[in-house]
């Protein structure tokens, strides 16, 4: 979890972060049917982390274009930009997801989860990438912890921590 003198930045519902600096740690808490994206390139030092909640921004156009992070399409489109200006390359990032669980619809009529999930999947396949390690579905949500230096991804979930 954060250490005495790292930096917290809070990644709030449809928000994303990016950062260079080694004592940063970027958390975003309670991902429920959301997915919480955690890019790193250890060449470049750049860590970004993006927790949308809706697969794609044809759902809702208006709102895509006051709050892109909402969607997996948008927000990994913007989350990408903000991360190579800061000198991170695509070809290098390690891809890990956390959260997509089915929280509030218990019958799946929704399954906003699974959907989150196929979602970013299919976007981060366009962009050529691959997802390293994940922990999706379930029924609880999880809290994400990314160590800026060198990458750790911790996840809580249920009282329970893991190095994904």
């Amino acid at each position: 979890m954060v250490r005495e003198g790292n930096v917290n930045l809070t990644v709030g519902v449809s928000d994303a972060k990016v950062s260079s600096r080694r004592d940063d740690v970027l958390t975003t808490h309670a991902l429920g049917s959301c997915i919480g994206v955690a890019l790193y390139d250890a060449v470049a030092g750049v860590a970004g982390l993006l927790h949308f909640q809706l697969p794609t921004a044809t759902l809702d156009a208006d709102g895509a274009g006051k709050r892109p992070f909402m969607f997996a399409d948008t927000g990994m489109h913007l989350l990408l930009k903000q991360m190579e200006r800061l000198g991170a390359n695509k070809k290098r990032l390690r891809v890990r997801l956390a959260g997509g669980a089915q929280i509030l619809d218990e019958r799946g009529h929704f399954d906003i989860g699974r959907k989150n999930h196929a979602a970013i999947s299919k976007i981060l396949g366009n962009y050529g990438m691959l997802i390293e390690r994940e922990s999706v579905g379930g029924t609880e949500p999880v809290t994400m912890q990314f160590r800026v230096d060198g990458g750790e991804l911790v996840l809580k979930r249920g009282g329970q921590l893991t190095i994904l």
